[in-house]
Order: C-alpha cells, then structure tokens, then sequence
C-alpha cells in the first residue's frame, strides 16, 4: 500500500494538472468570486446611494442570462415561428436567428467600467475639447416620480452628445445608449457593450430582428433603465433639428402598460461652437446620403496633433459646447390625453428644438447668412438677433462679457478656419458649412 509507483513525466504532470484544476474550481475560484462580489455589492450600494436613478437588477443582470431571457421570450419565440413560416426555413433555424439578433442586442453593464473610467474620460475629454456650459434644466425635473424610466431624448449633433451627456449625468444615473452600427468594432464594441449601451441597425427591414429589438426595448423600459435616444435615427446633417423616426419610440408606446412604471422623457437640447464632424457631414448632404467618408488615418493624425498642441499649451479647446434640459414629457399622460406615436414623436423634437441653446459661432453664422457684410452689420445684427432670441425664449448660452466677447468668440474661429474672410465674406466653396452652424440657430 505504501509502495513506490513509478509513472512517466507527462503522466505526473497531467495529474497534477486536474488536481490543480480541481482545487481551484471547487476552492480557489468561489472564494475569489466570492470576496471581489463582496466587494462589488458594497461599491454598488454606495454608489447607488448618491444617485438619483439607481442601478438597476435589470441592468446588472449576467449578459448571457438576459441573452437567454430575451430568446425565449415569448413574443420573440412567437415572431420566430412566424419568420420560419414566412421563409420556409425550420423553426430551429428561425430561433437561432433570433438568438443571435440577441447576442448582437444585449450590453453587458459593467458599474466598474461605467463609473470608474467612462464617466471620468468623458468628464477628461469634454473639458479638453470645449467649454462645457449647462443652459437650462428645467424645475420639473425635480418632481419626476423617483419609480418612472427616464428617457433623455436628444438631439444628434456630433458623436461628442454621447460623451457630453454621460459626464453630465454622471451622478444621476448611469445610461443606456442606443447606438448604431458605427461603433461595432472590435475591441470598441467590448467596451461599448461594457459600458451599457445597445445596438442597433439603424436601417433594417428584417422583421425579425426588429421585433427582438423591440422586445428588448421594452423589457429595459418596463425594469426601469434610465436610457438616451436620439430620435432623429442619426446626426444632423443640415445643422437643424430633424424630424423624429418612429422606431425606438413605436416600441416604448407599444409595449406600455398604463397600470404599470410610467415612462418620462426628458428633452435634451445640445449645441456647439464647432462639430467635430462639420466638413464630414455638410458633404454627406451634398452627395444626398449618409455615408460618411472618415479616413481613420486621417482622425488619428488630428487627434495627435491636437494633443501635442495641447502639451505645449497652444490649443485651448473649441469654443462652448453646451447642454440644456427642458420639462419632461409623461407618456402615461400623454396617452390618457388621446395621444399616439406620431403625434408624441412631434411634440419630443418641438421640445427637443426649443431648449437647443444657442452659441457664439452659430450666432455669428445665422448673421453672417443674412447678409452682414461688415463687421459692424454683424454686430448689430447679432445684437437684434439676441433681443428677438431672449424674447421668444430661446435658450442663450453666450459669453457673460458681452457682445465684444460674442464677436470674438463668434468669428475669430470662422475666419481662423477659412470660412469667412477678412472683409466678412463666405469663402468660395464654404457656403454650405457657414450654413451648417447657421441653421442651428432658431428663426425667430
């Protein structure tokens, strides 16, 4: 019994292999788990305790069990059926389709990453690049029932509203992006999904898919996840507030339950002394489309530049990007006052268009289209443009220095980027984007 038993190497190294493998999966791993979950919770309960909309079960749940749970949920099992019948393919087929469209759907929220890095890059990046200025938040957002889901509805300026707005929110609560299929690439996408965000095909007709995306839609609306909306479907390419698309929002209607969680939305106006993205998009709506000709190359050669002036402290940001929050819209009120989709998706972007504040380098642009000509035309012009402004009003987030410092604010970086010259003139082949930032400002 206490002999010697002579084994091979290999033999003694695979033992002791399982052996270890075994420990640590039936001692080690819990333990560990069980310490760092420890620990977790604790953090979670502190940070949900200074946060006005908490964290919820929802979307701390594991990715995989909320993958499962929306596969078999029953109306995407029931559209499934319907998809396999409609195609001819088989229902087993048709289900791992609609398990897939899930995978591809599904975040996996991770409080660490969201509150420990995102908020705080976003707070780091949003500073870097402008003057971030909050131009209104209206009183009624204080009386919002604590229990209802919060929906930001926003308009699409540049792809710094969703940077802008998590940093803005940061300690009210952590938020749930729709984003579009720009932003699924490896490895942004791991970290996307980390961060809460869901994603979308903007433009799908696969009648599938989309019902596991409304079905989604509905079970993080109906568990209370404070989400961000861009009902616009994409980024502005004319400067204006578009028109609402009705698919996010026809599923948050369709899937209300008037005795259940009521659903808020709250208007959000964004605005900017420069987007980013300007040049990009004014050609995007010369060429009647939306495909954006980027040049990562390109990007990333700016983006060096950019910080290796700001090390040597000669960049000093791009003017003021600000934010404005107007009164939030109850959609169980709305509905017990007879409304519908269409007529609710009008009322947002009306809102929407209504707290957008208005800036220095907009301002100018709308006087400069008008037909100033000299700098004093522009001055005066600008004056009249805020007097009409205050009294519709409008949200105005200028310079507290005055007009001197408007006009400094204002021109200075069109004339520094050559869209209008010295003499107070559009620069030939610059029309379109003067009347891109032009266009933000409401005609009043």
């Amino acid at each position: 019994m206490f002999g010697t038993v002579a084994v091979p190497v290999w033999l003694l190294i695979l033992i002791l292999g399982f052996a270890t493998v075994s420990f640590a999966t039936h001692f080690l791993f819990p333990s560990v788990r069980w310490f760092f979950r420890r620990r977790a919770e604790r953090a979670l309960s502190r940070l949900n305790a200074r946060l006005d909309r908490k964290v919820d079960l929802f979307k701390l749940a594991r990715r995989a069990d909320m993958v499962a749970r929306l596969a078999y949920d029953p109306k995407v099992v029931e559209a499934a059926m319907a998809h396999a019948a409609e195609t001819g393919v088989p229902g087993s087929v048709a289900f791992e389709e609609a398990r897939t469209y899930a995978r591809e759907i599904v975040p996996g929220f991770s409080a660490t990453l969201y509150f420990g890095f995102a908020t705080r890059a976003a707070k780091w990046l949003s500073r870097l690049l402008f003057r971030v200025r909050v131009g209104k938040v209206d009183k009624e957002l204080a009386n919002v029932d604590p229990k209802a889901t919060v929906i930001f509805v926003m308009n699409h300026r540049s792809n710094v509203d969703y940077v802008l707005v998590t940093w803005l929110v940061a300690d009210r609560a952590a938020i749930s992006y729709a984003v579009g299929e720009w932003a699924r690439v490896w490895p942004l996408s791991a970290m996307i999904r980390a961060m809460g965000a869901y994603f979308i095909r903007r433009g799908s007709r696969n009648a599938l898919y989309r019902r596991v995306l409304a079905r989604y839609v509905q079970m993080a609306t109906a568990e209370g996840t404070t989400q961000a909306i861009f009902p616009e479907g994409g980024l502005s390419l004319d400067g204006r507030v578009g028109p609402a698309k009705m698919g996010l929002l026809s599923y948050i209607v369709e899937g209300f339950e008037p005795g259940g969680r009521d659903v808020v939305f709250v208007p959000v106006g964004l605005a900017y002394d420069r987007v980013l993205e300007d040049r990009v998009l004014v050609a995007a709506a010369a060429e009647g489309g939306r495909r954006f000709r980027v040049r990562p190359l390109r990007v990333g050669w700016h983006a060096f530049g950019l910080m290796w002036n700001r090390m040597r402290g000669r960049f000093k940001g791009f003017g003021t990007a600000a934010a404005a929050f107007g009164a939030p819209v109850s959609l169980k009120r709305f509905l017990a006052e007879g409304g519908d989709v269409e007529t609710l998706g009008e009322r947002l972007m009306a809102a929407i268009a209504q707290v957008v504040p208005v800036v220095s380098v907009p301002l100018v642009a709308r006087a400069l289209v008008e037909g100033a000509a000299s700098r004093d035309e522009v001055r005066a012009r600008v004056l009249a443009l805020i007097a009409r402004l205050e009294a519709a009003g409008a949200v105005l987030k200028l310079p507290p220095q005055g007009i001197k410092a408007v006009m400094a604010e204002g021109l200075t970086p069109l004339i520094a980027r050559g869209v209008v010259s010295e003499a107070m003139q559009p620069v030939p082949g610059q029309e379109a984007l003067l009347a891109f930032y032009a266009s933000s400002v409401p005609v009043v």
